[in-house]
Parts: C-alpha cells; structure tokens; sequence
C-alpha cells in the first residue's frame, strides 16, 4: 500500500493511473523512484517512493514503508535499499506493459536515485550500485 498526500492510500495500479493523468498535461516530466532506510531500536525502516516531477512546475509523489526485523550494516542497508527501487521500477513498468508505447516512454522517464556518494561511508560500494542500476536498464 502506497500513501500519496494527495490522494492517500493507493495500491500500485492506482499510483500508476494517478501518474498517468497527473502527466496528461503538457511539460517536460521525470519519474524518479527511490529508497532510503534508517535503523530502529529493533529494527530497520525502509521507505520507497515514486516521484513525478513535472520540470519546473511542481510534481506528485508516493511512499510506502516496509519493516524488517533484522538489523542491516551500511553495506547491507544501501544493496537493500538499491535492490528495492529495482524492484518497485520494474514493477511499474510490468503494471504499464500492457501500452508498450507507455511502457517505453516511462522507462526513459524513469531515474533509480540512490543514497550514495564519493564520502562517507558508501564510497566503497557506490560503483557497485551504481553498476546495478545501469546493469538494469535504468539512469
């Protein structure tokens, strides 16, 4: 289950027709789908979202959070975090397969944003995710 702001709770298919009329409208759009995680007493907290961003003119967005029981290291946490944005875009994409036209203008659309950079912590596997994205077909 998917909470919008704007629309609250929505399965996945109905984020996907929220998005499709949200991008009926004339503009230049991206969608970006993302995943962070912030460790809890005992356990940690995932949240996903979706993101349409109508380019300089506002945007829509939806995030669902899911809970794991199991405490994750940094390394662990970012892989995770990577593996579940991969996972929610290919799940947009199968939902919009139906209209391979559609499809293939969203997957252009389509950026993985990953919570990592060249300090910190994540350096040492920033080429590694990075390399799961492009692997995958994404931005």
């Amino acid at each position: 289950m998917f909470i919008s702001p704007t629309y609250g709770p929505l399965e996945l298919d109905q984020v996907i027709k929220r998005m499709c009329n949200f991008m009926v409208q004339e503009g230049n759009y991206r969608i970006i789908v993302g995943t962070d995680s912030q460790l809890l007493i005992n356990s940690t907290l995932f949240v996903s979202a979706i993101v349409v961003h109508r380019i300089g003119r506002g945007g829509i967005y939806f995030y669902r959070k899911t809970y794991d029981s199991k405490p994750y290291s940094i390394k662990e946490r970012i892989l995770t975090e990577t593996s579940m944005s991969l996972t929610l875009a290919s799940e947009i994409l199968q939902l919009l397969a139906q209209d391979i036209i559609l499809c293939e203008q969203y997957r252009q659309l389509l950026e993985i944003h990953l919570d990592v950079g060249e300090k910190g912590l994540t350096r040492e596997i920033l080429n590694m995710v990075v390399g799961m994205v492009k692997g995958s077909g994404y931005v």
